[in-house]
């Protein structure tokens, strides 16, 4: 398992990541060719300019955690408001994108099962956003969907495969609790407040409103 995780920071498991991202968005996009609501240009356009937003936030690191985890520049916001403005099919396949791109930059892998549980699962999850996507000024209710989602595929991921990292004498999974909401949880917090700012939030709603197709 140890040569698993080290492949994908060769250059042949970067280039199978690439694949798996090139063949993922020509299967939906051919999958869904006839649905115009769901792969609308500017629903693409608008999904590929906040996934590269949120890629980029999610380089600037505040604080990053042995086993994997940091807290970042509000970069789940961004894949969360793609769910918000587009549905959940296009938000739980922008979060999946996302989280093979984290994957391609940054590999944290061990085993197969946890790389599709914390790379696809949790960061699929953040699309679950997209189950507001036909309601109007919910998009803190949306945000904490969306994490909470992420955090608990996180928990799971960090019981089974990083119990082991537990302090003496904690309980894995108490550990895996606090250790996932100590980053998911803070940037989940602040992210809330910038989001109770008024201008912030009337803007991304106008931007929604402006913008509105479900699925």
């Amino acid at each position: 398992m140890e040569n698993f995780g080290k492949f994908f920071s060769t250059t042949g498991g970067k280039t199978t990541i690439i694949l798996l991202i090139s063949f993922a968005f020509l299967f939906f996009v051919f999958y869904f060719r006839r649905d115009e609501k769901i792969f609308s240009t500017k629903a693409l356009t608008y999904s590929a300019i906040l996934l590269a937003l949120g890629i980029s936030a999610n380089q600037i690191k505040f604080f990053s955690l042995p086993q994997g985890g940091s807290i970042t520049l509000f970069s789940m916001i961004f894949v969360v408001f793609i769910g918000y403005m587009f549905g959940l099919r296009v938000g739980l396949i922008a979060g999946i994108t996302f989280g093979l791109l984290n994957l391609l930059i940054k590999p944290e892998v061990y085993t197969p099962v946890q790389a599709i549980i914390d790379y696809i699962l949790a960061f699929g999850s953040l699309g679950l956003s997209g189950l507001f996507a036909n309601k109007k000024d919910k998009l803190i209710p949306a945000y904490l969907i969306a994490i909470t989602g992420r955090f608990i595929f996180a928990v799971f991921s960090g019981y089974v495969f990083f119990g082991s990292y537990a302090p003496k004498g904690w309980n894995p999974l108490f550990y895996s609790i606090w250790y996932n909401f100590s980053y998911i949880g803070t940037e989940g917090f602040i992210t809330i407040l910038l989001l109770l700012i008024p201008l912030v939030r009337n803007t991304l709603e106008k931007l929604k409103s402006s913008n509105f197709k479900t699925n």
